[in-house]
């Protein structure tokens, strides 16, 4: 025997049973099909940004592809730049953070 669900809807206030959609103005009304509806989207927007940074890199990355040799190292140079840059923050942030733990 199925359970039998009673869902006010929010948008008439008919109480529907065991549907997805309201019978009275069609509005969605089941918090399942919501919480899909939702971890779809999130998805989709991950997979939306990840296309997008894959066709527009940043300049370092262009110009380490670029056809003219001296673009090329100069792109290198700037990556390289980055990367220093970076590594000397993640290990100001890792000293700071073993001076706090104690």
């Amino acid at each position: 025997m199925a359970i039998k669900r009673m869902i006010k809807c929010p948008n008439c206030g008919v109480f529907n049973t065991n549907k997805e959609y309201c019978t009275n103005c069609n509005t969605l009304i089941s918090h399942q099909k919501k919480r899909e509806i939702k971890v779809a989207a999130v998805k989709q927007k991950q997979v939306d940004k990840a296309i997008y940074e894959k066709e527009n890199p940043n300049l370092a990355q262009r110009l380490k592809k670029h056809p003219f040799w001296l673009y090329r190292i100069a792109g290198w140079l700037l990556y390289s730049a980055i990367m220093v840059v970076s590594t000397i923050g993640a290990g100001l942030a890792w000293f700071i953070a073993m001076v706090a733990a104690g």
